[in-house]
């Protein structure tokens, strides 16, 4: 990732802060199949709202992200909330700087680097999952950000993970109004 990108997230966390801290509708729905306990590893997780709500569940949470402002709200916010979340400042887009597993479950949300599915397969435990969330390029019938570059094809998440077992996927439009992919895989 350039520097500028780099520049540009921390700005943003700078000026906005934690645009909200409640996770996501879905990662709360698989709330029945996710683990309680172990290590977890939240990709390009920003300012934490996932790891946090996996924190307070029992899991060993670790944030991997390249905004080091992003990271620093994240680690406010969990001390905050009474839980402790690791966090990494890396550069996601250097496959080799993957944060080492074996990870019992990986979340990634609204984060596209395709590399990374391999990295995904290689660090998850045996029996591991992957939650995995990315607007798809319907959702610019909607919106106009993100762009086409950080958009899945309709039917390519299947496709991202052909040595995990898939759990759920689906393709529609969520309550937060975009069209998204949501995968939960597992290694066998």
């Amino acid at each position: 990732m350039s520097q500028a990108e780099r520049d540009k997230w921390n700005a943003k966390y700078r000026d906005r802060g934690a645009a909200t801290t409640e996770p996501s509708r879905f990662l709360v729905s698989l709330d029945g199949v996710l683990p309680r306990a172990g290590r977890a590893l939240d990709v390009g997780g920003g300012s934490g709202r996932h790891a946090i709500w996996l924190a307070r569940r029992g899991l060993d949470v670790t944030i991997a992200d390249v905004s080091a402002e992003g990271l620093r709200i994240a680690a406010a916010s969990a001390a905050a909330a009474g839980v402790s979340v690791a966090t990494v400042e890396v550069d996601l887009d250097e496959p080799a700087a993957f944060p080492a597993g074996p990870w019992d479950l990986v979340v990634d949300f609204h984060y596209l680097n395709r590399t990374l599915f391999a990295a995904f397969e290689r660090e998850l435990a045996p029996g591991g999952l992957l939650a995995f969330c990315q607007p798809t390029v319907r959702n610019l019938q909607r919106h106009p950000r993100p762009g086409a570059a950080y958009l899945l094809e309709e039917g390519e998440a299947a496709g991202l993970v052909p040595g995990l077992e898939i759990v759920s996927l689906e393709e529609g439009w969520s309550d937060e109004d975009r069209h998204e992919a949501r995968l939960l895989a597992r290694r066998p």
